[in-house]
């Protein structure tokens, strides 16, 4: 899916403009054409375009006075600046004060051509950098383990970075490592030299996840104090991954459905729409056709997602990969903390390897880190461990009690929502029934624990 090339003209020659207009339409560029600075200023302020051909020499305000104009309006729109023969000394004057570049009359078309894709590729790279240099993003190290499911793993991953999927929708509970996925399938395709931007459905207010994806013009709403660009603006060319897309608020499935069929997107508050060309990974460790039974996601959203799955494994299901974790983590947070790093006796490493793992990676990372912050260097015994892990022979004990008293095959979501809704109960009551407290606790946002308890019916 290519996207189409939006180009302003500004010159007062309207035979130029027109030429010009035609031949940039024959390469497949959509043109407006304006004669004048001030036409100009009052296009840009209503339509989105990718670039700017503004002519040095204006009747009213000249070219120096539209660049102006257009930086005030605080929206990132590259400008090649022509000039006529002679000009040349004002154009460079202009590419100090904010032009991309310049272009002297008369030019070759390959010439303009060549000079507008450079100027768009230096562009967006300026808007990858700035959005990196704000996310801190630190490339992952890649995916870790040998057994049997990592090995499937692995090979699924190499055959969808490479395939023309440009929907792709990852299934695994929480804290598998989805996002070190979606990187593994952006860091091995064509795409790997432009963005990978990730975005967190669940950890964004409701009322701002349209603008964060889409963008916004400057006063489209009450705190929009300039213009805002979108994530998928950022991912052009590139991958743009959304985690916990079962988190993706009703009302903004059918803009992102649109945006997924042809990759038109319309930013919040501007009169025309814009395109993306985007490889788009979803996450999620919900059952969504069982959220879309429950009328809580789009049904042609979910099967627009479900072409292309891949399946993560839960890290019980890894064996000795757990220990190959352990060692890995361990290296790299004593790097971090500038000590020796952690050991493990044989009782200890046992007992890791048995453990059930239910926040998956992401708990033995964490388990990795405090060992390492409070133990620097010394090998971990047994008694060393958290209390969680002494009680597991207990705990397997009361489970088996459990199974033999409860109703026999009870639905698995069931047991879910039961757990989940004693989970929120719990958070709630040591927020004394403050929601934003309680959001806080269970580490989502409070629109993520609103639609928890509309679901759970807890309201």
């Amino acid at each position: 899916m290519s996207k189409r090339i939006s180009i302003l003209i500004v010159d007062d020659e309207e035979s130029f403009v027109r030429s010009l207009s035609f031949a940039l339409r024959t390469e497949g560029m959509d043109v407006t054409g304006v004669h004048s600075g001030e036409d100009a200023f009052l296009v840009v302020r209503k339509q989105q375009f990718d670039i700017i051909l503004l002519d040095l020499r204006l009747p009213g305000a000249d070219g120096m006075e539209v660049l102006a104009s257009i930086q005030k309006l605080d929206i990132s729109i590259p400008v090649i600046m022509i000039s006529a023969h002679g000009d040349t000394r004002a154009a460079v004057h202009a590419v100090k004060n904010g032009a991309a570049d310049y272009l002297s009359k008369p030019f070759e078309l390959d010439e303009l051509i060549h000079t507008i894709k450079t100027t768009l590729d230096q562009s967006q790279v300026a808007l990858e950098l700035d959005y990196h240099r704000r996310r801190d993003v630190v490339p992952t190290n890649g995916l870790i383990g040998e057994c049997a499911a990592m090995s499937a793993l692995r090979t699924t991953i190499d055959r969808v970075a490479q395939s023309s999927a440009s929907r792709i929708l990852l299934l695994g509970e929480s804290g598998t490592g989805k996002a070190l996925v979606a990187r593994a399938i952006h860091s091995q395709s064509p795409r790997k030299d432009r963005a990978f931007v990730e975005v967190n459905c669940a950890a964004l207010p409701e009322q701002l996840i349209e603008s964060e994806l889409f963008g916004a013009e400057k006063g489209s709403y009450t705190g929009a104090h300039q213009k805002r660009t979108g994530l998928v603006r950022l991912a052009d060319g590139g991958t743009l991954f959304l985690d916990e897309i079962g988190e993706l608020p009703l009302a903004l499935q059918a803009k992102f459905l649109h945006f997924l069929e042809n990759g038109d997107y319309r930013p919040v508050g501007a009169e025309r729409s814009a395109s993306a060309d985007v490889r788009v990974i979803t996450a999620t460790n919900r059952d969504l056709a069982e959220q879309v039974r429950l009328g809580h996601f789009r049904e042609d959203l979910f099967y627009r997602l479900n072409v292309i799955t891949i399946d993560i494994p839960a890290l019980r299901e890894r064996g000795e990969d757990i220990l190959s974790l352990v060692t890995h983590f361990a290296d790299r947070q004593a790097q971090a903390e500038g000590c020796h790093p952690i050991q493990f006796d044989t009782e200890t490493r046992e007992i890791l390897h048995a453990h059930q793992w239910r926040g998956n990676v992401r708990e033995l990372k964490n388990l990795i880190e405090r060992l390492t912050i409070l133990y620097p260097g010394k090998t971990i015994s047994a008694d060393l461990l958290p209390g969680e892990f002494h009680h597991q022979d207990d705990v397997h004990q009361t489970n088996e009690i459990n199974r033999s008293t409860s109703p026999p095959h009870p639905q698995l979501q069931d047991r879910l929502d039961v757990t989940e809704r004693h989970i929120v109960q719990d958070a709630l009551e040591q927020a004394d029934g403050h929601k934003g407290r309680a959001a806080e606790i269970l580490g989502i946002s409070r629109h993520a624990l609103k639609r928890r308890l509309q679901r759970l019916g807890l309201q």
